[in-house]
């Protein structure tokens, strides 16, 4: 099977991407698709050995929709005319005709008014030619949607316009071509070019407008696809080249110049720099890099140049996964698109009957009251208003919008979203279950204090500790050594050095002889030390390292896994928000206590294996619980896949950020509770998106059919049906965009 993200043209409605999902479901070897309108993009699952994807898009074509992959899809022909050509030609049309048209109205209605000056005879003649214009060169796709609709059954956007404008412009050419059929039905000379053009022109402005929104929506991965370098200077055979990215190989070893984008990940094999890592990490600090350290692709060195390795490229850069779970986020449903989609493959059909029903009645019961051609005349434009003002675009842009939005400032912020479903979830969690190590702690051993017993300043006790524990081979010696490159400590020459597995080590420097160990180890030299304060860091979860000379006790460090400084805060929000918290860890119950009781973690499950973690969330959701977990080891990703939301540390492993629908980036806490700020944010713009589509919808379809015309003479004319169509797709998307200026 083949998992596909592509590019649609084509589409103009919610029916649309129906059309064309159960299209393509109905073909051998397409197992699924998940059209959506909102960023025009369908994620296709399908057997390759089966079905081409030109065979897919041949079907499509019959309907009117183009299938293209991203590489592609610049060389496909664009489908529509909806650019600036097509807008620039019919607007001067459309504002001549709605001038003329609200002037005539206005002349019935007031009588300082003048009428128009020029004959309706004349009149009919500029419409006709300006309506044939409007109608088959820039409505030509609202024409083939006619003839698709004939052909294949199957009706969307383009057919309501298509059917409601022709039928205007074809009673109206009728009329004005052949009055002698006007005189014997004593049809009024009354003409709807106007609506035709106008309908049209307003239709065509809207989405015109509606795809510049649209595309303002998507700008998070437009200003992550301009982070990619387009080129690399590259050494091979000693020769410095100029290569196009695409032409790098795993293995290469290029030059980053100061001030240039590094083109892909790496380890820096030469030099050193420090690195501005924003746009990734979302910290403001460039970062120091050196001999060994890894860099990611779309980072910015600022100082020094440098020679990397490259490790990762193309599609397995960091900045390609974060494009690629981006747009896979942005092209998926949230659960709430479903009834709304339901809704959509059924809207177009009965909007048709709506019409047709209306233009009936009219005919049987408006001669009853009215004479015969104003009856006809009110039908036909309740018939044209029906099928203009119900357009489901806006129902259709309700949902995929905000959150195509949502998704991009979520990534902006350092919150990759995977996909729609976790996005919506998010605002729904009572339950919050947090992995200890690496996701309320820092994740690695750090000196947390030193009680120093000697003469020595404390950066000269580090020193020392540090060149004796340089050669061992300790996990906390890693904690030391880091704190005396930090603090641009150099090394002692170490003589006689010895470990003592299990208790310690032992070491000469400058003749004289340390010890460095265990509280056991400096017990068995016979030398004191402050056993109680030992006691009591140990229950907060610190170990304590003692470094000893000969004679005495010099000093104690304590290293522990410390806690990350913005979890406090991050918990007290969260605790703000009702949301119950759970700290789950393998560690000691003291050591858990303490920490939790740090952070403000109402329970704690201590000594927990991966089994015990699952089968506490399951006990959670058995509750009615709805439960996010949060983690970030390999240990963590069965019980992020059993949450109903998992939400992974990008700091750690590949495994546990696979496992989540949610990935926090550069492993800050703090950005959880923007997560579900943005979640709640979101899912209240598309339930704002959705109340006015419906509402528009379900008041627009009876004023238009002429409901309250018996009460009130009101009657819609389609031309305000068409302007108020356009203005609620492009009021849905710019409500959408709103999402961009608020704060998490």
């Amino acid at each position: 099977m083949e998992n596909k993200l592509l590019n649609i043209q084509g589409m103009h409605c919610a029916s649309c991407a129906e059309i064309i999902t159960q299209q393509v479901k109905k073909l051998p070897g397409v197992k699924n698709i998940t059209v959506n309108f909102g960023n025009e993009k369908a994620k296709l699952e399908f057997d390759s050995t089966t079905i081409s994807l030109d065979q897919i898009n041949q079907k499509l074509e019959n309907f009117g929709y183009n299938l293209s992959t991203a590489e592609n899809n610049q060389t496909m022909e664009k489908v529509g005319l909806t650019d600036e050509v097509a807008v620039n030609f019919i607007m001067p049309l459309t504002i001549t005709m709605f001038i003329i048209m609200l002037w005539e109205i206005s002349a019935r209605l007031f009588y300082f008014i003048p009428a128009f000056p020029l004959p309706m005879d004349w009149f009919n003649i500029v419409g006709l030619i300006f309506g044939a214009i409007a109608l088959f060169w820039i409505g030509s796709p609202f024409i083939r949607g006619i003839g698709r609709f004939i052909k294949h059954g199957v009706a969307n956007m383009d057919t309501l316009i298509g059917l409601g404008t022709l039928t205007a412009f074809t009673y109206s050419a009728i009329i004005t071509l052949f009055p002698s059929i006007r005189d014997y039905f004593s049809l009024a000379n009354e003409t709807y070019f106007d609506v035709t053009v106008v309908v049209i022109g307003f239709v065509t402005l809207g989405r015109y407008l509606e795809a510049r929104a649209k595309k303002r929506t998507g700008d998070a991965i437009q200003q992550l696809l301009n982070l990619q370098v387009k080129t690399a200077t590259v050494v091979r055979d000693n020769q410095e080249l100029e290569l196009p990215i695409d032409q790098l190989l795993v293995g290469d070893q290029i030059i980053v110049q100061p001030g240039k984008r590094i083109p892909v990940d790496g380890l820096i094999i030469s030099g050193q720099s420090y690195v501005d890592e924003s746009m990734v990490t979302g910290e403001p600090l460039a970062v120091n890099k050196t001999l060994g350290d890894s860099v990611v692709s779309g980072t910015i060195n600022t100082t020094g140049s440098f020679i990397m390795e490259a490790q990762k490229i193309g599609k397995d850069t960091f900045l390609a996964h974060i494009i690629s779970m981006i747009e896979e986020a942005q092209s998926s449903k949230a659960p709430i698109q479903e009834l709304v989609d339901k809704i959509s493959a059924k809207f177009v059909p009965i909007v048709l009957v709506l019409s047709a029903l209306a233009l009936i009645a009219w005919l049987i019961i408006g001669p009853n009251y009215l004479n015969f051609s104003t009856a006809l005349s009110y039908g036909l434009m309740s018939f044209v208003g029906i099928l203009v003002i119900a357009c489901p675009c806006a129902l259709g842009l309700a949902t995929p919008t905000a959150i195509i939005v949502g998704v991009g400032k979520g990534a902006r912020e350092g919150i990759l979203i995977k996909d729609a479903s976790s996005l919506q979830k998010l605002h729904e969690i009572n339950v919050l279950v947090f992995d200890k190590t690496g996701t309320i702690t820092k994740g690695q051993p750090e000196i947390t204090s030193i009680n120093n017993y000697s003469n020595l300043t404390d950066n000269e006790i580090i020193k020392l500790l540090a060149s004796l524990e340089k050669p061992s081979e300790h996990p906390l010696a890693s904690a030391v050594i880091k704190s005396a490159q930090e603090k641009n400590l150099d090394f002692h020459q170490v003589n006689n050095f010895e470990i003592f597995k299990g208790l310690g080590l032992q070491g000469e420097i400058n003749g004289k002889l340390y010890f460095v160990g265990s509280p056991k180890f400096i017990k068995e030299k016979n030398l004191s030390f402050d056993e109680a304060l030992i006691l009591a860091k140990t229950k907060e979860g610190k170990t304590p390292i003692i470094l000893t000379n000969t004679e005495k006790v010099l000093a104690i460090i304590f290293v522990a896994d410390d806690i990350k400084p913005e979890a406090v805060k991050a918990l007290k929000e969260l605790n703000k928000l009702k949301i119950k918290t759970i700290m789950l860890t393998g560690d000691n119950n003291e050591t858990a206590n303490f920490i939790a009781a740090q952070v403000g973690i109402s329970e704690v499950v201590a000594n927990a294996m991966p089994e015990a973690k699952i089968n506490k969330i399951k006990a959670l959701q058995q509750e009615g619980k709805i439960v996010a977990m949060v983690g970030d080891g390999i240990n963590d990703s069965p019980a992020l896949a059993q949450a109903n939301i998992g939400i992974a540390m990008a700091t750690g492993t590949d495994v546990a950020i696979e496992s989540a629908g949610i990935t926090l980036l550069h492993g800050d806490i703090s950005k959880l509770v923007k997560a579900i700020h943005l979640s709640k944010m979101t899912m209240a713009t598309i339930k704002q998106n959705l109340f006015w589509a419906f509402i528009y919808n379900v008041v627009g379809i009876p004023v238009a059919g002429g409901l309250l015309y018996p009460f009130f003479g009101i009657l819609l004319n389609p031309i305000f049906a068409g302007l108020a169509m356009a203005l609620s797709s492009v009021s849905v998307v710019s409500n959408s965009l709103r999402l961009k200026t608020k704060k998490l």
